[in-house]
Parts: structure tokens; C-alpha cells; sequence
């Protein structure tokens, strides 16, 4: 854990201090207490509930529920409406996913390799292209070409719809809705026929419930019909005081596959509650508390993928949860849920918040100067709640969707893309201080050794385990159906760098020394995969491709296979100085981490081409697509460490070039290539090209509930973004801690409390007129810090535990 538990022991007192102060309101906090803060998502408008507006159109989102608001607690999650007439919550659970374990790897792959690397090396693209496309490629149905749900690789759906209907159809008033950051709470509250009415919805991680408190001012004004719904394969009935809608999805082979349960039940002061032909329904009372809770078969362990006791665990989670008070069961949530959100806190203005976010967001986009400061505070913060709510230890890993989707046919497949997207989701993890939630990803990669080291041997005869563009919960690991943007062999060294990058910032060897196995896999695949150039005799990588981007070959073809793709040999450089990295701490030496270390000196490294730019392949091919959204070939600047503005200014000029051609010629238009160039910018230490891509995003790629678009829908860009911000504010990539290396103009004066550095260090930062004025730093292991602030360094000797204030300026 990042926290000690002495820390947390505090923390929990000092909350439960304010316990009466914060509950003296039964619906929530005190209306002084909700205008002290401004971390808020609010509205004076619903969501349009209305099933007619939920036509279902695959790549594209129902704008209404793109004005939803999200709650979740790793497990499950669902999107809050707030209509007043008819309510819509709709449902997700983390593994809601048709499909099933399926056989992929593709025997006629192996005996194609050595003759499409041959033609590769005698200049033959068109030929090696086309004898790719027919064998490296999976067996079967593949992904479904992006649109799985009826075959086996599968999708990622909805769970369905809680629906409460009020029966009315008179006007309202007074309306105000909101999703309050500090406490992940979705509240709303309006007049209605002369009744105050107020609402509070979360998603309780310690109780593992969604729960839904509904209150007026006037005794017995409370009367609904409460009923749950799916697309497809669902029944919903009564069982005793509680509905359960239950079924089994598509497995894609014409079978049952997962099975699943909702349970849903509710407590009323007053009024009458019955449970009759599949609808919970209220009437005349004073208060209701809804508690649902949900759960599948699923069990991320290849092969069968199968065993939990999902009825038993819906069960149980009920009747305790309900046997608690709505005030015990929101303290719990809210102690838990502070624990994490409270580490960071980000001020860049003193303004009240007291413009909607919707119409802050229009007014945003209509500006001529893209400025608004508590827009890039709420963004930061929303990045980190969406994290705390997508991914908790023992849960799946945010998907490409976190844990929201409203769909059968989830666009991609709501799977885990690994030539970016997954890896994305995470960068956020360490820096913003939220550790914990980078787990599911680590238990994800530990699930695809088997399945990928029985591709590594089919596909290729090596050694070690391999995953390639996507993957799902069934263990996909070969190529994708097409090979052009499935012959991505990379995969697997991006994603094992985000174990070492874990360790880095908590130098947990006890981790380590778990995830090792997972990371050896990975180098010896790579060690097998490399082949020496015929010319240079330089380790290369090939067959692949540079992500989804194309080039003009030599002999005039359209290609996108290639050898030694700039990112191909960037992912594989950094993976293994972190397999060097992970035995040195772990002080392993042997013939294999010699093999390892002479291999990434025999690595062909980045390149620059005539025009100054970092090349994408190993030869200055003409590109098709000059603005292509990926700029996977500048790995190596972020979130590597291959190449930096300091340690090799040569390619980080040509790294910039790179990106100023990308963006001239359209490149970083969809919302997660946005937030990369945030990063990228920062890397630079260019704090005003960061926020540039910053406000493109806000201003291009955002919605009102402030979720991101590639589009539709992508939650990457989310915390692609926080991460971004954070990377402005301060780096420790190097074996220097960077204070405020890529501050915007703009961003005058702030107060950043909480960050994280490698090497187990956390900082707070202030600064006025874009100088720095206060920081301090907070050792949790000890040892040496090296700080660096404006080309001024200071060298500190930190014992575990300690916090020290910084001299400024430095001297």
C-alpha cells in the first residue's frame, strides 16, 4: 500500500470526527458544506431518461447519456440520469461480457515467418504484404472485425437498466443536479406539485451495493413502480422482498455462455412497499432506500474462465447491506472512497464555481481564447474519480470504456486495446498518487502468460509469452483477423512496463519479486522474437507494424508491415532496461540478464531522418497519412525514457519536429491522441503546447458529463489528461525529480499537493507568478533525492518517513 497504516488510522479519525457535522442532513451534506466545494459536476437540466432516445447505433453514443453521470466501485458501475418523471440508472458490471474461451493461434503463422522476413530484407513489400496478410493473422473470427458480441471473442455490454417510475407527468422546478467529486456522490434535488424532493445515488466498494436514497419535505409524497430490464437474455422476477433479474449471455459458438444476477430490494419509512410480477412498488412514503447489487460466473483464471458463486455473493451482499442504516452505509463509502481522492488536490484558481458544467463547457468551446482554469482543475480530478471508480484491487482492469457502456455492441468491442489505450488508462496510477488502482492491470498481464506463451510458440517458436493489438477477458492473445493493424508485436513490452514503472514509484520488492515471473516472460519472448538486420547486423523487430499507420515502400506499395518499426524497438529497449533494472534491485545475476544487457546494446535505435525528424521506420519511407492520430514512434520521450531534453537533446529536438508535423497536418484530432500529446509536450518541458492539446481536447473531444471521445466514447483521453496535467507539474522519469518543468504561461499561479515521484517520494508545489515559492517533500522510504528546479539542482539525503521543506529558490 502507498499509505502506511498509521496514516490511514489518522485519516479515519479525523473523519469520523466530522461525522456529525457531515450527516446532519439524513440525504447528505449541508447545503454550507456543498458550497465550500468546487469540485463538482452540476446541472440544472436531467438527462432525458426516455427509452425512446435509446436506439442503439454501434461507433456512436446516445447524447443522453453522454449527460448521464458515472458512479462506480471497480466492480460495478452505472449511469445516473436524474429525470424526474421516469428515473434511469443504467447498470454495468465489470464482467458483463458475451464470448468465451476460444482456440485463435494459427498454425500456418510459423511457416510463413522466415519467408515474409526474407522478403522484407530483399525489398519485396508488396509480396511480403500480401503473404502476411494471409498468415499472420488469427484463426477464426478475431475480434469480429471491432464488433464481437456474437462471436467468441465477445464484448463488453450493459448489465441493463434500473427503472423508477414516478407515474407523473406534471412540471417541475428548482432543478439541480450534480456528481460531486470529494464524496462520489450523484445527487439531485427539485419541486415538484409543492414538494421538495431530494435524491443521493453511489456505488459502495466497502459494502459492494449501489445504493439510492429518495426524500421529501411533505410525509408521504414518495410513490413509485420500480422494475429491472435488459436488451437480451434476462428475466426478471420476485424472490421474497427483493427482485432478481437474471440470465446468460451469447457465448459466440451458438451456446449459454456467462451467467449473471441482479439483486435489487429497498427499504421505506412509512408508505407501503410490495413486490409483485417483477416491479418493486412504492406508495405514500416518507423515504426509500434502494440497494442493488449484481454479479456474474466470471473468474479471470485461464482456461474455463468460471466458478464464482455469484448467487451467493448477490445474496449475502444484500442482506448485509441492508441490515446497515443509508447514514452507515454512506460514511463507509465516503471514509473509503477519501482514502485515495483526498491524496491530491490541484488549485490553479480561486474562482467559485458558479457557472453549470455544460454551460461552462459550451462557453468554453465558443471562446476565442481557450482559458478556464477551474475546467482544467475539474478535468484533473474527474480523471482521478473515474480511476477510483473503473479499477480496484481484486477487479478487472478499466476497459475501453472504464466500466460505462450502454450497449450490446459496445464500440471496439469495449475490450482491452493494448497499442496505447489500456496502457493509457494507467499512466495516471502512480503519479497522481492513486498506486492501488494500477493492480487490476497487473493481474490482467499475469492471466495472458499461458494463453500467450501457447501463441509465442505457435505463431513464432519462441520462448516466453506474447499478446498483440486487443485482448479480452478470454485470454485473446494472437494477432488480430486483419494484419495490418493486428500483426502488433509490441503489445506485450508496452504493458510489462507499467510493472516496473509501479515499482519505480513504490520500490515495493514484495511486488516486484511477484510480478517478476510476468516480466521475465515478456524479455524472453522478445530475446527469441529479435533477428539481426542483414546490413547492420543491429537487433530488429519484424514482421510488424508501426500502430494503424501506413507508408509507400520502395517498390511503390502501399504497406504497413515493415522491419524494425521505431516503436517496435523503442517498447523493446525499455523492456528490457527494466528487466536489467527489476534484477539489479532484486539482486539477480545470470547468464540471462547478460544476454539481456548485450541484446539492448545490439538494439537499433531511434533514428533521425534528412528532414530532422524522429523516424517512424527504419528507412524514410514516404508516410500516406502525415497527420496519423498514433505517434507511437515517440514512445521513447513518453512514457519512456529513451529519450529526454536533457540526456539526448538531439532526439528530443527531432522528437519535437515529429510532433509539430503531426499536428500541422491534422495529427492529435481524436481525444486519447489529445491527451498523448499533452505528455509529449510536457516531456518537452513546452508547458504552453501541453495546454494547447489540453484545451483541444476540452474544447473538441469532450462531453457534458466531461467524458472524452475518440469519438464515441473512449475513456483513455480521461485519464490520458490527468495524467498530462500531472506530467507538467512535475517528472521524475530521469534520475532527477523536475519541479513545475512544464508550466503554461497561463497557469500563473497554483497549489499542487500529493504528486508522486520514483523513488517513493510525494511533493507539494506551490508557485505565484509562475515562480515557484513553497514545496516540500515526503519520503516514505528514504534515500537520495535529486531535485531540479529551473536548471538549479539540490541533493537531498531523505530518511523513511520524513517530510522536508525545500529551500527556494534553490541555492
Amino acid at each position: 500500500m502507498v499509505h502506511s497504516k498509521i496514516r490511514y488510522k489518522k485519516f479515519l479519525t479525523n473523519l469520523y470526527s466530522l461525522a456529525a457535522l457531515l450527516f446532519l442532513v439524513g440525504t447528505g451534506l449541508t447545503m454550507a458544506q456543498q458550497k465550500s466545494s468546487n469540485l463538482k459536476l452540476w446541472y440544472k437540466q436531467p438527462a432525458n431518461a426516455s427509452k425512446e432516445l435509446d436506439a442503439v447505433v454501434v461507433d456512436r453514443n446516445n447524447p443522453e447519456w453522454l449527460k448521464a453521470l458515472p458512479i462506480g466501485n471497480g466492480a460495478f458501475g452505472a449511469m445516473v440520469y436524474g429525470d424526474v418523471n421516469q428515473e434511469r440508472i443504467q447498470l454495468n458490471e465489470e464482467t458483463i461480457w458475451s464470448g468465451s474461451p476460444d482456440d485463435n493461434d494459427n498454425p500456418e503463422s510459423l511457416e510463413a515467418l522466415a519467408e515474409i522476413r526474407k522478403l522484407l530484407f530483399e525489398g519485396k513489400y508488396k509480396e511480403a504484404t500480401a503473404l502476411t496478410q494471409k498468415t499472420q493473422i488469427s484463426k477464426g473470427a478475431g475480434t469480429g472485425h471491432g464488433k464481437g458480441a456474437n462471436v467468441p471473442f465477445g464484448c463488453f455490454q450493459t448489465l441493463g437498466d434500473l427503472w423508477i417510475d414516478f407515474e407523473k407527468n406534471s412540471s417541475y422546478q428548482n432543478y439541480h443536479r450534480e456528481l460531486d467529486l470529494e464524496n462520489a456522490v450523484v445527487r439531485v434535488r427539485y419541486t415538484q406539485d409543492g414538494v421538495n424532493y431530494k435524491r443521493e445515488y453511489f456505488a459502495s466498494y466497502p459494502d459492494q451495493l449501489i445504493v439510492v436514497k429518495i426524500s421529501a419535505d411533505k410525509p408521504g409524497s414518495i410513490s413509485f413502480k420500480s422494475t429491472l430490464t435488459r436488451p437480451e437474455y434476462y428475466q426478471t422476477t420476485v424472490e421474497n422482498d427483493q427482485l432478481v433479474m437474471q440470465g446468460a449471455l451469447e457465448n459466440g459458438k451458438g451456446g449459454k455462455g456467462l451467467e449473471y444476477m441482479t439483486r435489487l430490494s429497498a427499504k421505506n419509512k412509512k408508505g407501503k412497499l410490495t413486490y409483485k410480477d417483477g416491479n418493486l412498488m412504492v406508495k405514500d412514503a416518507d423515504e426509500v432506500t434502494l440497494y442493488l447489487t449484481a454479479s456474474t460466473s466470471y473468474v479471470l483464471d485461464y482456461p474455463t474462465y468460471s466458478g464464482r458463486a455469484y448467487k451467493t455473493i448477490t445474496a449475502e451482499n444484500l442482506k448485509k447491506g441492508k441490515e446497515k442504516s443509508y447514514e452507515a452505509l454512506l460514511k463507509a463509502h465516503t471514509a473509503e472512497y477519501q482514502n485515495y481522492f483526498k491524496r491530491v488536490s490541484l488549485k490553479l484558481t480561486t474562482e467559485e464555481d458558479k457557472v453549470p458544467t455544460d454551460v461552462r463547457l459550451q462557453q468554453f468551446k465558443k471562446a476565442e481564447k481557450k482559458s478556464d482554469l477551474h475546467l482544467v482543475e475539474l478535468l484533473y480530478q474527474y480523471g482521478r474519480y473515474l480511476l477510483i471508480s473503473s479499477s480496484r484491487p481484486g477487479t478487472m482492469p478499466a476497459n475501453l470504456q472504464g466500466i460505462w457502456a450502454n450497449q450490446l455492441q459496445t464500440a471496439w468491442n469495449g475490450d482491452y486495446h493494448t497499442d496505447v489505450n489500456v496502457q493509457m488508462n494507467y499512466w495516471l496510477a502512480e503519479v497522481a498518487n492513486l498506486s492501488e488502482m494500477h493492480l487490476p492491470l497487473f493481474d490482467l498481464m499475469a492471466s495472458l502468460q499461458e494463453p500467450g506463451a501457447k501463441t509465442a510458440k505457435i505463431h513464432y517458436d519462441a520462448k516466453g509469452w506474447v499478446v498483440h493489438p486487443v485482448t479480452n477477458v478470454w485470454g485473446f492473445t494472437a494477432p488480430g483477423e486483419k494484419s495490418d493493424w493486428g500483426m502488433h508485436v509490441g503489445a506485450g513490452a508496452w504493458l510489462t512496463t507499467h510493472i516496473m514503472e509501479h515499482y519505480y514509484f513504490t520500490l515495493d520488492k514484495d511486488f516486484l519479486k511477484k510480478e517478476f515471473p510476468v516480466l521475465k516472460g515478456a524479455t524472453q519472448f522478445y530475446l527469441d522474437w529479435l533477428i539481426p538486420d542483414t546490413k547492420t547486423g543491429k537487433l530488429i523487430s519484424g514482421p510488424s507494424v508501426s500502430p494503424e499507420n501506413k507508408f509507400i515502400a520502395p517498390d511503390g506499395s502501399t504497406s504497413k508491415i515493415c522491419l524494425a518499426p521505431a516503436h517496435d524497438q523503442q517498447v523493446i529497449w525499455q523492456l528490457f532496461q527494466n528487466y536489467i533494472d527489476a534484477s539489479n534491485a532484486l539482486g539477480l545475476k545470470d547468464d540471462f540478464l547478460k544476454q539481456i544487457q548485450q541484446a539492448q546494446q545490439q538494439l537499433q535505435e531511434p533514428k533521425i531522418g534528412k528532414d530532422g525528424r524522429l523516424l517512424e521506420w527504419n528507412e524514410e519511407f514516404e508516410e500516406i497519412e502525415k497527420g496519423h492520430r498514433h505517434i507511437s514512434h515517440l514512445f521513447a520521450l513518453h512514457p519512456g525514457f529513451q529519450i529526454d531534453v536533457d540526456k539526448t537533446p538531439e532526439l528530443a529536438t527531432a522528437a519535437r519536429k515529429s510532433l509539430d508535423y503531426r499536428i500541422q497536418h491534422g495529427g492529435g484530432a481524436t481525444g486519447w491522441s489529445s491527451a498523448w500529446l499533452i505528455n509529449q509536450y510536457a516531456r518537452l518541458g513546452d508547458g504552453d503546447n501541453a495546454e494547447k492539446s489540453l484545451n483541444i481536447l476540452l474544447g473538441k473531444r469532450t462531453c457534458e458529463n466531461l467524458f472524452t471521445l475518440h469519438p464515441p466514447f473512449q475513456i483513455d483521453a480521461n485519464f490520458g489528461a490527468t495524467a498530462g496535467i500531472s506530467e507538467m507539474l512535475l517528472q521524475s522519469h530521469t534520475d532527477e525529480i523536475r519541479l513545475l518543468p512544464a508550466l503554461p504561461t497561463d497557469w500563473k499561479n497554483g497549489e499542487v499537493k500529493g504528486l508522486c515521484a520514483r523513488g517513493g517520494f510525494v511533493l507539494d508545489l506551490k508557485w505565484e507568478n509562475g515562480q515557484l515559492t513553497k514545496a516540500s517533500i515526503h519520503s516514505k522510504k528514504g534515500g537520495i533525492a535529486q531535485l531540479k528546479y529551473k536548471g538549479r539542482s539540490i541533493k537531498l539525503d531523505t530518511k523513511p518517513g520524513e517530510t522536508l521543506n525545500l529551500p527556494i529558490p534553490f541555492r
